[in-house]
């Protein structure tokens, strides 16, 4: 924009605030928009100025080079809100800038219209459950919903994946809280921490049911009988190391 242009532009200003201009006015608005040039978008962006309310309704609205600038960006990126680029089979690099620019400048400047709404995805039903069925396998659950009290909310903030998203079986943890070692004192009245969660906490994270009494006794029934048919293969001694010494 030249001095000629944004003199033009005053004017169109003065139109509205009734203001003064001068060549000193016109000399400085050409210096601050001095990569603005003086179009259609410049002059509408000096309407919407004037077009929208202040905040305080005692305030007097007096427009400077800076809100031209802001506003006619604002309504060139509106047109260009839904664009997204066609590329053409076999393009080079140095084409897809010229054609990408071009389309972006036309647009913009309203020379070409503005998309009218965003490209959609065809829905394919088999497709979409095939998708669904995946995601289900990776652990999804649907829908979050909404919780219908303060308590439900809170308990749903602290849930999370792994071994804290239970409670505990063993000490009876909170969810997201870490597990606790048995006993309890004036200075930790809760138990220490435990730096890795139960067994039984991982066992049910993982879905696994808790053993039985029974079960427990017939498992510790059959490690006993395997340290029994080790311990019985080597006659129950234990065997001297052998010292090997380094040869000259």
């Amino acid at each position: 924009m030249n001095r000629s242009e944004a003199a033009l532009l005053l004017g169109h200003c003065a139109a509205f605030d009734n203001r003064t201009v001068g060549e000193a006015d016109a000399t400085a608005w050409a210096s601050a928009l001095h990569d603005v040039p003086y179009d259609n978008d410049a002059r509408t962006a000096v309407a919407r100025f004037y077009g929208t309310p202040p905040k305080d309704p005692h305030q007097r609205l007096w427009i400077q080079p800076h809100n031209v600038r802001t506003l006619r960006s604002k309504l060139r990126s509106a047109r260009l809100e839904n664009f997204q680029y066609e590329p053409l089979p076999d393009e080079s690099v140095g084409e897809f800038m010229a054609r990408y620019r071009g389309q972006v400048q036309a647009i913009a400047s309203g020379r070409a219209p503005a998309p009218v709404g965003r490209l959609a995805l065809e829905a394919d039903p088999k497709r979409d459950r095939e998708f669904v069925k995946e995601l289900t396998a990776r652990g999804w659950e649907g829908n979050r919903t909404v919780a219908d009290s303060d308590e439900e909310a809170e308990a749903d903030s602290i849930r999370r994946a792994g071994p804290l998203g239970v409670e505990c079986p063993a000490c009876h943890a909170a969810i997201g809280r870490p597990c606790k070692s048995p006993g309890a004192s004036e200075k930790r009245p809760l138990g220490k921490p435990r730096p890795k969660p139960h067994s039984a906490r991982l066992r049910a994270a993982q879905g696994v049911p808790e053993q039985t009494a029974e079960q427990r006794a017939v498992e510790e029934q059959a490690i006993r009988a395997r340290a029994a048919q080790h311990f019985a293969r080597d006659d129950g001694r234990i065997h001297d190391a052998v010292i090997v010494e380094d040869q000259p």
